[in-house]
């Protein structure tokens, strides 16, 4: 039986971690048989090598052994990329097509990002799981496929369960057997092996001497998140190599390549508002309403007493009122009520007997509709009357000056009785 040791070497896993360790003893555990693994993980920590570990350690090391990232194909076609097509099947179908389940039959399917399969592929993927068979898009024959399934995920699948977004069914098949790897953060002891390695590839790569970290760049490569893990270490060790003509790094060298640690740090985002928020924001929306209500009346009263009283006296005994709804002016400290349009102020002789109060508010505003209305058929009264005096009763000349047409003269000749 292969050790763990001889494993690393074999897939240039570099670490001594005791969780990764484990990881890997798991892996070689499993191999032999058909049972289906799920492999956890952040981003970058390096998980297509548990796969790569079964497959090669197992009865179907000769059969083939694909890898499929589930989340970097469109919704819209990974049920073909999976299961195959017949002709005709959708538009662009002209040929019938072999799904990967159908290619690898008798080897080993990594899905990787496996919570990134939309419900209707889930469900062809439970059957497959269940039985090992599956229907081609555009078909209605039932294919037989032996193959052994290992998923990845980076992301919370019980979460994903919650909210509607994976089968509960489909993770208890998956999850037979878990494997997880750690964050490269919760390995300090191997992120300077890690960079090391790395470094000397690069120096061979570019044919150019390794990079060599001074006593105190070590402890803050060590100290140092890396949210994206692995990939991202090597992302930095190969900026430096390239970048650096100085192959002794300090630690003001290497920290200029580092991001800042606070974008680094994990943010908590809340999914849904708390009873607290709602209580708050319905307050502040209640106070608003309140403050309107009070204004309306305020602007109410004022018009009152304008139509009582005249502007005039107004001013001088309202003057906070005033300013509360109108502001104040930057050079004069009163407002002209007699610059305020004519239709606003209407004169206590012409309304008094119009004015009706309630136990709420003041109703008013139907008066002076009325009035605005009376006065407009006035003014068109007597435009009409004068245009027809000036055209010496020629309606069709007189429409033309009015700039309407000579029926909707006639219309309002009769309407007005002129």
């Amino acid at each position: 039986m292969e050790t763990v040791q001889n494993i690393k070497q074999r897939f240039e896993i570099i670490g001594n971690d005791p969780k990764l360790n484990r990881a890997i003893e798991k892996a070689i555990q499993v191999a032999p048989t058909d049972i289906t693994v799920l492999v956890a993980g952040e981003s970058g920590v390096g998980k297509e090598n548990i796969p790569r570990i079964i497959h090669s350690l197992s009865h179907r090391k000769h059969g083939k052994y694909i890898a499929v990232n589930c989340g970097a194909i469109p919704e819209g076609t990974i049920d073909s990329e999976l299961f195959g097509h017949e002709k005709g099947a959708f538009t662009g179908a002209t040929n019938t097509r072999e799904g990967y389940f159908e290619v690898a039959d008798g080897g080993t399917i990594f899905l990787d990002e496996v919570g990134e399969l939309p419900l209707t592929t889930q469900v062809r993927l439970l059957r497959v799981l269940e039985n090992g068979e599956f229907i081609k898009v555009g078909s209605s024959q039932v294919q037989k496929t032996n193959v052994r399934i290992v998923a990845a995920t980076n992301v919370n699948l019980f979460d994903a369960i919650e909210k509607g977004k994976f089968r509960e069914d489909l993770y208890y098949r998956l999850s037979t057997v878990d494997i997880v790897l750690p964050p490269l953060r919760d390995r300090k002891e191997d992120i300077h092996l890690l960079f090391r390695k790395f470094v000397a590839d690069f120096a061979h790569k570019y044919k150019m001497p390794p990079l060599k970290l001074d006593e105190n760049a070590i402890p803050l490569l060590q100290k140092f998140r890396w949210s994206g893990n692995i990939r991202q270490l090597r992302n930095v060790a190969e900026q430096i190599s390239v970048l650096e003509t100085n192959r002794d790094i300090t630690a003001a060298t290497l920290q200029s390549y580092l991001p800042e640690q606070g974008s680094n740090l994990p943010s908590v985002i809340k999914d849904k508002k708390s009873e607290s928020d709602f209580s708050t924001e319905r307050e502040i929306l209640y106070k608003v309403l309140f403050d309107m209500k009070s204004d309306l009346n305020d602007l109410k009263k004022l018009t009152l007493e304008l139509i009582q009283n005249g502007s005039s006296k107004v001013q001088e005994t309202n003057q906070n009122l005033i300013k509360k709804i109108y502001g104040s002016k930057d050079n004069d400290s009163e407002i002209d009520f007699e610059e305020q349009p004519r239709g606003a102020l209407i004169t206590s002789q012409r309304n008094e007997d119009l004015y009706q109060e309630t136990d709420d508010n003041y109703l008013f505003a139907e008066t002076i509709e009325e009035v605005e209305t009376l006065r407009l058929e006035q003014k068109e009264i007597e435009m009409i009357k004068k245009s027809l005096e000036k055209n010496k009763g020629k309606r069709k000349a007189a429409a033309d000056e009015l700039g309407i047409s000579e029926r909707t003269l006639y219309r309002k000749i009769k309407q007005f009785d002129l």
